[in-house]
């Protein structure tokens, strides 16, 4: 299934999109939450008559850096032995089709395309077995990174928690399982259309099971809290005026616009 946040007329609400041709697509509107027992209510809408949201609000965003070797190695950096964890607050959290801000103290812009896990129950200290139990699906995101400011900076709060920085979207596919991402799905990136990221989930060094037990080591996720995976090879940069898409195998396609920040 995949589930959509939206707002028509005023109102926001969960929908579970029906269809397959793009300009077809509808909403089925859920009944409560998908974090619980729902029911679709058979009421639809176009998706075309609709704004989409970002598909949850987290209330956190934890992230995952150098998970993929070339991405490591083509910044420069060493692949760590551990995962290694960094945070983007929630205000950084935009939806489908909104715009990323150039952030003003930063010349250096990069995309970062990447599966994000949505998490669906309250959990801590989750056993290998369980981890596949506490997520309700997956999206797209994009880890917008003000690459100077990370490399100026000893840490990267600044560089990867500025408003904007985490476009995710456009809706929560809950029919991917862990076996099919760890065989490998295709992430892909584009600006204005040409292709800048092609990478597989096979290739991340520590997988989904391991972040996730990695993590609720140390704290409690929340139902709607957000996993960052890591990126592949090909990041770059990004100027004012350009469209970035993040396509993932089995998911859909998440589209921003970078404006200059107002």
């Amino acid at each position: 299934m995949r589930i959509a946040r939206f707002s028509i007329d005023g109102n926001v609400a969960f929908g579970a999109v029906e269809g397959d041709k793009p300009d077809e697509l509808v909403l089925d509107i859920i009944k409560g939450i998908p974090f619980a027992d729902f029911e679709l209510s058979g009421t639809k809408v176009p998706l075309s008559k609709v704004r989409l949201l970002p598909p949850v609000l987290p209330n956190k965003v934890v992230a995952f850096g150098r998970n993929y070797a070339e991405h490591a190695k083509e910044l420069g950096n060493e692949v760590p032995d551990a995962p290694f964890a960094f945070f983007k607050p929630s205000t950084s959290v935009i939806g489908p089709g909104d715009d990323i801000q150039y952030p003003s103290f930063s010349s250096e812009l990069h995309h970062e395309a990447e599966l994000a896990v949505v998490i669906g129950r309250m959990c801590r200290e989750v056993p290998r077995e369980r981890v596949k139990d506490v997520i309700l699906g997956y999206t797209c995101a994009n880890d917008v990174t003000a690459r100077d400011v990370q490399k100026r900076e000893k840490q990267w709060a600044r560089a990867k928690g500025f408003d904007n920085s985490c476009p995710l979207g456009p809706w929560v596919e809950t029919g991917l399982d862990l076996t099919a991402i760890a065989e490998g799905i295709t992430i892909q990136c584009t600006v204005n259309g040409q292709q800048r990221q092609l990478g597989r989930t096979s290739e991340m060094i520590h997988s989904i099971e391991d972040l996730i037990v990695n993590i609720t080591e140390a704290m409690t996720l929340l139902p709607g809290d957000v996993i960052l995976t890591g990126t592949p090879a090909g990041v770059g940069p990004l100027n004012v005026g350009d469209e970035v898409a993040v396509t993932i195998e089995g998911i859909g396609t998440l589209t921003n616009k970078v404006i200059k920040r107002g």
